[in-house]
């Protein structure tokens, strides 16, 4: 089968991009392939052959059909305008075109020096790209929107960051690399023309099903909010922190994208920072949804010039209701409720605050009150609390909102354990596969895909056990 990559980016979009091609790195070799995307995405086993050296995933190559250039953008980093800033690292392909009709950004990671690369090196070293590779992947298996990793090259290159690293590849799919920045880039450039340009190339492109609407406009723009609102309450219920929400990392998909200092909660901790260049929390897990929301308003400001303020306030004002339902929704899931009553926020927040108090892990907390017998007062969960009384108060309560269901335990604890992981990708689970691949073993690596593709599976090894103490104490930042 014949691989067809279109160009519409390229074609579309003059002045928003600069064509080149990527460097390659010194020795590159391909230590991991995403095999059920591949396949999923038709292509051939050939390509992944170690006969023909890194090809395409390190950059020596490119495939039929590929035109290659760096996207321009600019964005908002923690809170302050940052100017231009754009693929400084990162070079889109291709959009593969594929048989029923979608179509996939080929973005590859760490191809070398672009025009926006301003004072970096247009690199990323073999530790982030494991870790985004592994996170993308997680999220992707969680059921949460997502760009996904394809394959991994590492490399004999030397990257200066914090030490010396090894340079790698990181090739990224994406229906689209869309990002709020895209727009703030031209606004702040007084080119409102541009903005509108893009708008409606996103509406042609990905929401086809708006076009010829009279208010097309609104109704794409609230469609944003509203995928924004959703993905962040996705992460909430499933206790993921960014840690990095600039609006140059905001997807207008509503995909998580760009992963790099992030982390799954371990302990609860509503205020948990897992960025340490983040010190004042502004990106911290509670204050994600209201980033999210001061994002969109610096992407409804730079849509001002052709869409109503009133109308980008109304569709903004629509966030909170958006993200809201979608966070109940899934948190009832959480707790086995399969209706909505009037107590059951009580029963969450209250749950939450013993949580908080005693540090208790986010994920085997929701996973073994998965295990609940409705009718017996014993629960799995009791020994995971030092204050039993505390517990035993909340748990009779609980039983009692379950009792008022009659749904029967079996059919409500498998429908919690698809709710509820064994396993995140807690950052020890990664540093883990990751020393050992810098040492040039990929085994934990490849494993951990594995185990990760799984996650609702019951399991009784340490990829499913409470993290280490030094686990709890590592320190993520934004270098790569």
């Amino acid at each position: 089968m014949t691989l067809s990559f279109t160009h519409h980016w390229r074609d579309e979009l003059p002045g928003f991009y600069t064509e080149l091609s990527p460097t390659p790195l010194t020795n590159a070799r391909l230590i991991w392939h995403n095999a059920p995307l591949a396949e999923s995405l038709a292509l051939p086993g050939s390509l992944f052959s170690p006969e023909n050296g890194s090809g395409v995933w390190g950059g020596e190559a490119l495939l039929p059909g590929m035109l290659p250039l760096a996207q321009v953008y600019s964005g908002h980093q923690f809170g302050v305008w940052a100017g231009q800033l754009g693929d400084g690292r990162g070079i889109l392909l291709g959009e593969q075109q594929l048989a029923d009709g979608r179509r996939y950004d080929w973005h590859l990671k760490g191809a070398g020096l672009t025009p926006y690369s301003r004072m970096g090196d247009g690199r990323a070293v073999l530790r982030s790209t494991l870790r985004e590779s592994l996170a993308s992947e997680a999220m992707f298996a969680l059921g949460i929107p997502t760009t996904r990793a394809l394959s991994v090259v590492t490399s004999d290159t030397p990257v200066y960051r914090e030490t010396v690293e090894q340079g790698a590849m990181l090739m990224r799919l994406a229906e689209s690399h869309l990002r709020f920045g895209h727009f703030e880039h031209f606004y702040y450039r007084r080119q409102p023309e541009k903005v509108r340009e893009l708008a409606d190339y996103a509406i042609r492109h990905h929401w086809a099903n708006l076009e010829g609407e009279a208010d097309v406009y609104s109704l794409w723009f609230r469609d944003v909010v509203t995928k924004t609102a959703q993905m962040i309450a996705r992460w909430q219920a499933v206790g993921f922190c960014h840690g990095v929400m600039n609006t140059d990392n905001m997807s207008l998909l509503g995909l998580t994208m760009d992963y790099g200092p992030f982390g799954f909660l371990d302990d609860y901790q509503p205020n948990f920072i897992c960025n340490h260049s983040d010190p004042q929390g502004r990106y911290s897990y509670d204050n994600q949804p209201a980033a999210a929301l001061w994002n969109l308003q610096r992407l409804a400001q730079s849509l001002s010039p052709f869409i109503a303020v009133d109308t980008l306030n109304d569709a903004l004002d629509g966030y909170q209701e958006a993200l809201l339902v979608e966070y109940g929704k899934l948190m009832r899931r959480k707790l086995g409720f399969f209706t909505e009553q009037k107590g059951d926020n009580e029963l969450l927040n209250s749950l939450f605050s013993q949580m908080a108090r005693e540090g208790s892990d986010y994920t085997r907390t929701f996973r073994m009150l998965s295990e609940t017998e409705q009718h017996s007062a014993a629960s799995p969960l009791r020994d995971e609390f030092i204050d039993r009384a505390g517990f035993d108060a909340w748990f009779s309560g609980y039983r009692a909102r379950l009792q008022d269901e009659q749904v029967d335990d079996v059919t409500r604890q498998q429908s919690m354990k698809q709710m509820n992981p064994a396993i995140v990708l807690r950052n020890w689970l990664a540093q883990r596969a990751i020393e050992q691949a810098e040492r040039g073993e990929y085994e934990e690596f490849a494993r951990l895909h594995e185990v990760l593709r799984d996650p609702f599976a019951d399991r009784h090894d340490d990829y499913a056990s409470r993290p280490p103490e030094w686990g709890k104490r590592l320190e993520v930042s934004c270098s790569s």
